[in-house]
């Protein structure tokens, strides 16, 4: 007479324990990491869009492993991820409102590069509302071009509107340049940080030749690295 072997088709909860395995979730581990990124934020306010990611895994993931607690694990991650992104999207947008508000010192306006560029497909010269500013006490803000720089510490540079012009060594329009000259004993160190400064700037009529680059109409003076 042949025998059979019967196959159990389930386990039993103790078996089930012995041998169970729960997942990390993957959602919030991602929300966990762009939540601690979204601390750069602090310092570059476009990366508060790293904090709203974070947010999202982080609720994502909290909700499938309450929905899913015999299969998925990291609850705790989750939540970390949610409170820090949550943290990140109230306390960053206040503190770059406060520095707005008061960066600018007493005495100088408040200018951007969009006032001298010349318009898209016009000739590089300064349009006619920047001569308004000529010889005028003015704060803005920019980048080191890192090419006018021939040393670690530099008196003189040209400071230029964003990251793509000044990290390459390549040749800005005539209008996206202003050569810088520090008063004093000021001196910076080239870097790819963004600078805050107020000076008088004066505008030229013609085009100002310099040997590292092929010239500037603005010359910024000065008086404060804020």
């Amino acid at each position: 007479m042949q025998s059979t072997v019967e196959i159990p088709t389930t386990f039993q909860s103790k078996d089930a324990e012995e041998f169970g395995y729960q997942q990390l979730s993957r959602s919030a581990v991602v929300g966990a990491v762009l939540a601690a990124l979204s601390i750069l934020s602090f310092w570059f306010a476009p990366l508060l869009f790293l904090a709203v990611c974070g947010l999202i895994f982080g609720i994502y993931g909290s909700r499938n492993i309450s929905r899913y607690p015999d299969e998925l694990t990291g609850k705790a991650i989750a939540l970390g991820a949610v409170l820090l992104s949550g943290l990140m999207l109230i306390i960053a947008p206040v503190h770059h409102a406060y520095v707005y508000a008061t960066e600018v010192p007493e005495g100088y306006q408040r200018i951007s590069f969009s006032e001298l560029k010349s318009p898209l497909g016009a000739p590089e010269i300064p349009p006619k509302n920047a001569y308004a500013y000529d010889e005028q006490k003015v704060f803005l803000k920019g980048y080191v071009h890192l090419a006018s720089c021939a040393s670690s510490r530099v008196k003189n540079f040209i400071l230029v509107p964003d990251l793509g012009t000044c990290c390459f060594g390549t040749q800005p329009p005539l209008t996206h340049m202003i050569e810088v000259t520090l008063t004093g004993d000021q001196t910076i160190e080239p870097s790819l940080r963004k600078l805050r400064l107020a000076g008088t700037l004066f505008v030229e009529r013609q085009l100002k030749p310099l040997s590292s680059v092929d010239g500037v109409y603005y010359q910024l003076r000065v008086d404060q690295i804020r």
